[in-house]
């Protein structure tokens, strides 16, 4: 089935009004059930909040799968483990899981996934290098899976900003299937299904927010974005390994400078903290909502990147790559982002200082 605009917007809007319209419905069952978050030192928001919002989203995406979706096979397995992923965030909300006990589920559903809907990540291209992964194939597949909801689910800080930057993916396959003259394929139903669900749940949860996504948005959108890109790669969508890496650079950095981090700082990788990208904004006294403008602006230009790549614009693409390297050398290098610079600061001035009260105690002597 070829989508034109108009079929592509009916899509989006209906499955935007339906999930916006699910707003009361889940507010009412979160403090029926006392799914609060509460505000804490490590978190943003200064009154308790819903958190189950990642049902709008997930019951958005069910209600377009019944009128849009195609009913084959890989559907199914992405029904069945997109479920599995929501029960996993559910039982978090009634209980919090350790890592351990949510990667479970997150590997349960990306099994599902490999070995039910046969959805693989064989080969890449990058760079004009090609690598045919084998038997590899499934255990890197489920890698890929796990690591993607992994990393919408660290970016979810504040509101808006991991609705947000699934949604800027989302539109940028819409584009490129454009581009490529691909439209219609499972992938891109769904990522036009996505799109709508995203905006019906961004219109309650950009700042000031009235409704968290939890960690069952935030893993439910890391795994249909996996699911997207793995899907796209068995099209042609994405042509090369480096689109979606391009388009989910923020996630992706974010997750990689978290770990880096406390490697460097001796700490347990899961172990939460408050220095991802969002709260370095927020120290150089932007604003939360200014915060995820930025963070929003720099995802779109690196989508852009990821579209001018697409269009082989060589020169185009390499202006948008230099300011991206250059705005990413500048948090690295005025944050606490990779180290505490804070810390390596005072140690500095505490030891000028004592080489300072040395030298007075020698005068004195």
């Amino acid at each position: 089935m070829q989508y034109k605009i108009i079929e592509v917007l009916k899509i989006v809007i209906s499955v935007a009004v339906f999930t916006a319209a699910l707003f009361p419905i889940v507010k009412w069952i979160c403090y029926h059930v006392g799914a609060l978050d509460y505000p804490n030192k490590r978190k943003v928001h200064k009154k308790p909040m819903p958190v189950m919002g990642g049902l709008m989203i997930y019951l958005g995406f069910l209600f377009g799968y019944m009128l849009f979706a195609p009913q084959n096979t890989q559907m199914l397995a992405i029904l069945i483990a997109s479920f599995i992923v929501i029960i996993t965030g559910i039982l978090d909300v009634i209980k919090p899981l350790r890592a351990r006990e949510k990667l479970v589920g997150q590997l349960t559903a990306a099994l599902i996934i490999v070995f039910y809907g046969k959805i693989l990540l064989n080969d890449i291209s990058a760079f004009g290098f090609y690598f045919d992964f084998g038997w590899l194939a499934y255990p890197i597949t489920v890698i890929f899976i796990v690591a993607l909801m992994n990393c919408i689910n660290l970016v979810d800080g504040l509101d808006g900003l991991a609705g947000g930057i699934s949604t800027i993916f989302f539109i940028t396959i819409g584009i490129l299937a454009f581009i490529l003259h691909n439209i219609g394929s499972l992938e891109i139903t769904i990522a036009f299904i996505m799109i709508g669900a995203c905006i019906g749940f961004l219109i309650f949860n950009f700042n000031p927010s009235k409704i968290f996504m939890g960690e069952i948005g935030s893993m439910f959108l890391g795994f249909m974005i996996a699911v997207v890109c793995l899907l796209g790669f068995k099209g042609v969508t994405l042509t090369s390994l480096v689109v979606p890496m391009l388009i989910l650079a923020i996630p992706i950095l974010d997750t990689l400078f978290a770990i880096i981090r406390r490697i460097i700082h001796h700490k347990p990788i899961y172990e939460a903290d408050k220095q991802h990208l969002h709260h370095q904004l927020l120290n150089k006294k932007f604003s939360q909502k200014t915060t995820v403008l930025i963070i929003y602006a720099v995802s779109i230009l690196f989508s852009l990147a990821s579209i001018f790549y697409v269009l082989k614009d060589r020169k185009t693409g390499i202006i948008i790559y230099i300011v991206l390297v250059l705005l990413i050398t500048w948090v690295i290098l005025t944050t606490d982002i990779l180290t505490d610079n804070a810390k390596i600061h005072l140690k500095k001035i505490s030891f000028g200082k004592n080489k300072t009260d040395n030298k007075t105690k020698r005068n004195l002597k």
